[in-house]
């Protein structure tokens, strides 16, 4: 799914909300998800995940073509990890659609 399949679906399911005002809404939740991570914080969606930032300190790997070593330097990296609800609605049974319990559309989950 891309964002503009979120939009498209946020349009879908509500009416009343006009196309650029789905659009705005899926920006500003991501752009607002995007800097509290940047901030440092923990972001956590109930139901859904959390989103958190993971430190890697710096190493010294190695080029594969030439096997020299190269200086890797830290690294912040977004981590994400689902919560109990996405995790069940993910590992479910053959034929079996828990999507249709959560009333989502069916071409966003192929």
């Amino acid at each position: 799914m891309t964002r503009s399949d979120l939009v498209e679906i946020l349009s879908a399911r509500f009416p009343q909300l006009a196309h650029r005002d789905a659009e705005l809404s899926v920006k500003t939740i991501l752009d607002a998800l995007a800097q509290a991570l940047d901030d440092g914080h923990r972001v956590e969606i109930r139901g859904f995940g959390s989103f958190s930032v993971s430190h890697r300190p710096a190493r010294i790997g190695r080029n594969p073509r030439s096997g020299e070593q190269v200086a890797v330097p830290e690294k912040r990296i977004p981590h994400f990890k689902p919560g109990k609800t996405l995790r069940e609605l993910v590992d479910y049974q053959a034929g079996e659609r828990k999507a249709d319990k959560l009333d989502v559309p069916e071409h966003a989950v192929d």
